[in-house]
């Protein structure tokens, strides 16, 4: 299966907003349908890589592998043997698998995840004879198992790690916290920014966050104001995938036109907050994520700072 309805899942309520966004990544041609909590992308895996590299809304991009009725968890089983897992993981490779449902028959979850589990490794001993081991962290093959009603579905988590995790919150060789306290998720910050219609072109204005904390919408404007693709700072499940193996050579070339696309900023950004400390953290972040030469940091009280 070369190209699928990917599914972007996103934050209730920012459907059209990703929408919108998916439109500008790939363009007017692109086919998909808007629902309740995401949208559904035609696309292949390049559309998979791009859209989670240049996604800011998105919280994964999800590759369908099997979808069907269920009434209980031997339907799971029967469902998730009919995948040809011998194309997506090797007995030396791992696995974990995410479930979540919606008013789900089934009174238990953790049964629902083991039976899908073992569907995956039986029919790789079958095949090789060997099984694949469960990994909670860093799987090579992370799967998301979604259960309505009625229906189950089976993605591929191309993602991995959700999106909000852009790269540029892991501290570096030390031990203290520069995230600062209940840090706002990047996807919710770039929600607010697509909401006010703020995309980072001249014609947008400045941008003036005067009680920044973290710095996280601040740094969320100074990358789109500077062209900065948000998933250039971190890695992706995609790229340990084996059907992804073969097109890694168009990944390199999608990471190198985003770096290539990168520019100074179009539009000046201004922030800051009344704790020198939060003004500190919010300074670290923005250098880390690529963005301090965008961000203009003052330490006040927003009652008391004129916009600049």
């Amino acid at each position: 299966m070369t190209s699928a309805a990917l599914f972007l899942p996103c934050a209730a309520g920012t459907e059209d907003l990703l929408a919108d966004e998916v439109l500008r990544i790939l363009g007017p041609q692109a086919g998909g349908e808007l629902l309740r909590g995401g949208i559904t992308v035609d696309g292949d895996f390049a559309t998979a890589m791009r859209l989670n590299l240049e996604s800011r809304l998105a919280q994964r991009v999800l590759w369908p592998l099997a979808h069907g009725p269920y009434q209980n968890e031997h339907d799971l089983y029967a469902l998730a043997r009919t995948v040809r897992w011998t194309d997506w993981i090797t007995p030396q490779q791992t696995l974990r698998i995410d479930t979540t449902a919606q008013r789900s028959p089934l009174q238990s979850l953790n049964f629902a995840t083991l039976r899908v589990k073992d569907a995956v490794c039986d029919v790789l001993r079958e095949a090789t004879g060997e099984r694949p081991s469960v990994a909670q962290r860093h799987p090579d093959l992370p799967l998301s198992l979604h259960l309505s009603p009625t229906h189950a579905t089976l993605y591929a988590d191309t993602s991995g790690e959700a999106l909000f995790k852009r790269g540029w919150r892991d501290a570096r060789g030390g031990s203290v916290d520069v995230k600062g306290e209940a840090p706002l998720k990047e996807t919710l910050a770039a929600a607010m920014l697509a909401a006010a219609g703020w995309q980072g072109r001249a014609e947008d204005g400045p941008l003036l966050d005067p009680c920044c904390g973290a710095g996280t919408i601040a740094i969320e404007a100074a990358q789109l104001a500077c062209g900065i693709a948000p998933g250039l700072q971190r890695r992706f499940a995609f790229e340990r995938m084996l059907p992804f193996g073969p097109h890694l050579a168009t990944w390199q070339q999608l990471k190198a036109a985003a770096v290539a696309r990168q520019h100074a900023p179009a539009v000046p950004v201004f922030a800051g907050d009344v704790s020198f400390r939060m003004t500190d953290f919010a300074q670290q972040n923005a250098q880390r994520a690529g963005v301090a030469h965008a961000i203009a940091f003052k330490t006040g009280d927003a009652l008391q700072r004129p916009p600049p």
